[in-house]
This record gives structure tokens, sequence and C-alpha cells, in this order.
């Protein structure tokens, strides 16, 4: 959500900027901008787009027209204020002696514009980061031009979430940056110094960074940075080497970023196993939770939001039946707000892709001052969820560029099970010879994936037939009700097909009233327990005219009988369903977008990250 980029050096600063941004398209964004101070004149020149990217490549002549080896870029998704040139960012105090670019929503604008009435400004736009550029020029001028006390003295008096990029035109060659709970990294590299809001803005320059924390700044010059608290006093910080590379976030050879990563999944499910199993067993000594830990746990709380929810409910089948722990799973948009009462010997786990969405490190919070201990299953090494949660297990997907989640759902996946798996055996809820047959399952499940993924023109051939629908239904019980929320989410999110789950139970409960004649009905079958229970909802569904497709594991070719399409995966262990099943769902979101001609990796409306509540 939004992207930043800055860049202070030896070379010309426009092209690096929108470079760096269009790496950041997959975030989402309505508007574009960049600021360089021009070195021929020393005044900061500022250039916005409504649009997309190209349009402000287009007016700067790919960056080429503004010359200046000092600047900072943003891509604008909307919140205060509509999409629009003027709303863009950058925005700048009158003059232009202040320019800022900013991520996140500040709550009391309107008391601060109130503010600032009083002591004479006047304003152009209809954002928060107007306002909060101004009240950054108010204390400027306050303190006789001193940056970090402008910026200290800002961040103190606004309420809510930032990033900042900033520049003062009398500070030539230096570039300024802070942080409240929005992503913000500072990277290195011969040529100068960076500010990102994500890595890959700036994986082609450097894996060289830092993570600034949560109210702290940093000012950069062309070969050295320093940071503050917000006291002002200067902190170290361990620069990092990000492992991936430059390579992994580009769309090698496949027409979309999510099909890319759709195949990636063997890899990074691998890549994950691999991580905590050595030599036959399950070794969490990276992630620091201990035997003793997971045996006294009495109760397990899952907090997330959107695909990284719905792996918590599937790991909540998983996690009881093995483990007999009681689980309970929250949308982290809610969880504080029904003031989660958490019960001794807990454990909270968070899920996040990047490990900076705004709800989940809320959630975070409120159970760290609660007292209860937290564990963090996340992507992005150094994230806030990561730095600040007392475990961390991370998922080896590497960068996922795609909004609509693959491959880190599958990877979220895996570190449940594990997760599970080793709670069962220190408890003793699973044998030994279970635990062990498990581990060698879940071993081969990369191959599995991939057997799925080899036959993926079929479910393209029927995702064409159904690109007009109105409305696709999914149905499954159990761990299939878990899968056909993810389906149902894949399918709505890049589609914009109306798709729902439903516990298949639930149907005669009034839901059933939906279906029409040739509504596509997707029912989910890999539990053989309750296999025979949904297709006995499958065939209520058809006799109301809907169309049947059903996904389930080979063997089940009765289904046939009853279905008018049937997508097959391979056997595994009841419990390991969901990494398999959730292959063909996603195909077929997929391939309904590519065949409605829609931007299949960036979905209207959506972010990648919610970095703002």
């Amino acid at each position: 959500m939004c992207g930043i980029v800055g860049f202070t050096g030896t070379e010309q600063a426009a092209p690096i900027l929108l470079d760096g941004l269009s790496k950041l398209e997959y975030r989402g964004y309505d508007s574009a901008g960049m600021a360089i101070l021009n070195d021929h004149t020393g005044k900061i020149d500022v250039v916005k787009a409504k649009g997309r990217l190209k349009i402000l490549a287009e007016k700067t002549d790919g960056g080429r027209a503004m010359p200046g080896q000092c600047g900072i870029g943003h891509t604008r998704w909307a919140t205060h204020g509509e999409p629009s040139e003027i709303n863009a960012h950058p925005h700048f105090s009158d003059d232009k002696s202040v320019v800022v670019v900013h991520n996140g929503i500040i709550e009391n604008y309107q008391e601060l514009k109130e503010k600032l009435i009083r002591e004479g400004y006047r304003f152009y736009s209809q954002t928060d980061t107007e306002i909060l550029t101004k009240l950054l020029d108010y204390y400027y001028e306050k303190t006789n031009h001193n940056p970090l006390e402008s910026i200290s003295n800002t961040m103190l008096r606004v309420r809510g979430s930032y990033a900042l990029g900033i520049m003062f035109q009398d500070k030539p060659g230096i570039l300024y940056a802070a942080r409240k709970d929005s992503p913000l990294i500072i990277g290195q590299n011969a040529q100068g110094m960076f500010i990102a809001s994500d890595v890959p803005a700036i994986l082609g320059y450097t894996r060289n960074v830092y993570y600034i924390g949560n109210m702290e700044l940093a000012e950069l010059t062309k070969d050295s940075v320093v940071f503050y608290n917000i006291d002002r006093e200067k902190i170290e910080k361990e620069q990092v080497e990000i492992k991936w590379d430059a390579q992994s976030a580009e769309k090698g050879g496949f027409e979309h970023f999510m099909m890319k990563e759709i195949h990636e999944q063997p890899k990074a499910v691998k890549d994950t196993v691999s991580a905590y199993v050595k030599d036959g067993k399950i070794d969490f000594s990276s992630v620091g939770i201990s035997e003793d830990t997971l045996k006294k746990l009495h109760r397990i709380y899952i907090v997330a939001c959107g695909s990284a929810y719905h792996v918590g409910v599937a790991a909540r089948y998983v996690i009881e039946d093995l483990t007999d722990i009681p689980v309970e799973v929250d949308l982290a948009s809610e969880y504080r707000y029904r003031d989660p009462k958490l019960s001794e010997h807990s454990l909270v786990i968070i899920i996040s892709q990047s490990g900076e969405t705004a709800d989940s490190l809320a959630a975070l919070r409120l159970t760290k001052e609660k007292g209860v201990e937290t564990l963090g299953i996340i992507n992005v090494v150094g994230s806030s969820i990561a730095r600040e949660a007392d475990y961390v297990m991370y998922t080896l997907a590497g960068p996922e560029i795609a909004v609509a989640t693959t491959k880190a759902y599958s990877t979220q996946l895996i570190n449940c099970y594990l997760l599970a798996m080793e709670a069962a055996r220190v408890r003793g809820s699973i044998s030994q010879e279970t635990h062990v047959s498990m581990l060698a399952e879940m071993e081969l499940l990369p191959g599995k994936i991939e057997q799925i993924l080899a036959d993926k023109e079929r479910i393209q051939w029927f995702a064409s037939k159904f690109s007009n629908a109105r409305d696709i239904f999914f149905i499954g019980r159990g761990l299939d009700y878990a899968i056909s929320l993810e389906g149902s989410l894949k399918m709505k999110e890049i589609s914009y097909v109306h798709s729902e789950a439903y516990a298949a139970g639930e149907l005669k409960h009034g839901t059933i009233s939906l279906i029409e004649q040739g509504t596509l009905v997707i029912g989910v079958m890999t539990q053989q327990a309750l296999y025979e229970k949904t297709l006995s909802n499958m065939v209520e569904v058809k006799s109301r005219g809907g169309y049947l497709m059903g996904l389930t594991s080979y063997g089940n070719y009765s289904i046939e009988d009853t279905v008018d399409f049937t997508v097959y995966v391979p056997k595994t262990d009841p419990h390991f369903y969901t990494s398999l099943a959730v292959i063909p769902l996603q195909l077929m979101g997929y391939y309904v977008s590519v065949a409605k001609g829609l931007d299949v990796d960036k979905p209207r409306n959506l972010a990648k990250s919610v970095t703002v509540e």
C-alpha cells in the first residue's frame, strides 16, 4: 500500500526513483510523483501524475528531464482525498522548501489542520500528508531550520502511522527518513544511499540494508547514514544482507508474477520444510520456543488477516486434532475490539506475509501488553512483527510480488503443520511412528504440488467456460471448508467474480436459495470421513440447477457420477490436503482473471501489504 523510494548519491536520482517505484507497483497505487533537488537552480522540482507510473515517466522523459542527484518518489493509494495530481505525493510547503512523501494515515489531521490555519497556513489538497508537511515546515521555522528537531517535534505531535521521506531545500544532498508503524528501510551501495518502503525497490542496486525502528529517524548523505531515536540521540544499527536476488523479483518468462509464484510453491515449501527439519527431526532452535513451553500450553490463539486468516482456520483443525489444545482464530481487525480474554499458558500466533500488516501488528502489541507470549509466522526478516514477537518462524517464500498471495500462503501452512506436529510430539498426543510418518509425507508435498501443476491446462480449459460467471460458490466441511475460504478469496480478488465459501452443512440454512440454473458450485472433498456428507450436499445443489465441480483425491472416482467436472489431487496425510487442494483453486482464479483480460498482479482497489487500518 503506497510506495516510497529515495536516493542521494553520485548518480542522477530521477531514473533510479522511477525504476524503484516500478518495482513497487504490485503494492497498489493510483498516482505517482517525484521531487528532485535541481543541481542547476538549487530549487526542488516536483512532478506528479495521476494514473500509472508510465505517465510520470513520460512527463519526465524517463527521469532524464529532472537533473539532480538527490530526490524522493512515491506511488499513492488514496486514503484522504480522491486520486488526482493535486493529491499525489510528494507534498510541499508553500515555497517548496520542505518536501515530504508519506505512507500511512495521520489520525489527528483535522486537529492539526485547524492549528495550522490559525497560524496562517493554507492548503491546496485534501490529504493528511499536506497537513503533516506544513506542520513540519512550521517546526522547521520555529527551530531555526534544525531538521532533526523539527522532525522529532512533528512525530511527537501527530497520531497515526507513517513512513516519511523528507527533503529540505537548504540541506542539499541530504535526505531524512522517519517511521512509526509503517515499514521503511535504508539501503547503501557504492553510488549512494537509498530509502525504500519495501526491499524489491532497491534490490537491483543493493542487498545491504538497515531497518529503521519505530519512532526513529535517519539522516542520509551520499555515502553514510546516521540513526537517531525520538530524543535525537544517536543509535547504532547493524547492516543486514538481503538473501533474495534481483532475479527472484522478476517474472522469469511467465506472463504474470502470480503464475510465476504459483510455480514457485514446490521450492518454497521444500525450503521452508528444510529450514526446520534436520536429520528427520523438527528443529526449532532458530525459533527459540522450547519443548517446555509447548508442553505447558493450555490454549492457542491465531490472529491474522485475509489469506493468512484462512491459514489460521486450517491450522485450527490440524492443531486441535493432533494436540488436543483448544485453538481460537481471530481476524486481526476485530481482535482488539472484543477485548480478548487470554488465559495463562497461552500462545498468540500472528501470521503475516509482510510482517507489517497494521491490524496484525496492533494485535501483537495488545497481546504483549496483556503479558502473553507471541509467535510470528512471517516472510520478511527484520519486519516489525518479526522484531517484536517473542518467537519467530520465518517462511522461506522469497519475494512475493503479485497482490494475491500464493507461495506465502503455502509456506505459512507448512509452519503451522510443523508447530502442530512438534507440540503433539512433546506432549505425547501422537506416537513417534505417526510423527515420523507425517514428516516423511511432508517432504513429498513439493513433488505432489508439481504433479498438480503439470495438469494445469485442464483447469485453464474449465475456467474459460466460466469467465463470465456472475456467482461462484465453494463448499466443504472441516479442513475442506478452510480450503474453500481461500479458493473463494482468490476468485473474487483477482477475477472480480462474486464468490462465497460456505460450510457445506450450512447450505440448507438459507444459502441454498442462492443457487440458480447453471450456477457454478465447487465442492472440496479431500477429507475421507466427510466425503459422503459433502457429496450429498452436492446432490442437493445439482437438483436445484447448479453446475458442479468436484475437488477430491485420487481414488474417489464415484464422484464423477454426481459432478460435471472433477479435479483430482494426489493422496497425502489428511492434515496436509490444504497444501494440495489450494493449488487448483489458485489456478482457477488466475485463469478466470486472464480470460477476462484483467490485471492479474495488480487487481483494482487492492494493495499487497495493508499497512494502515
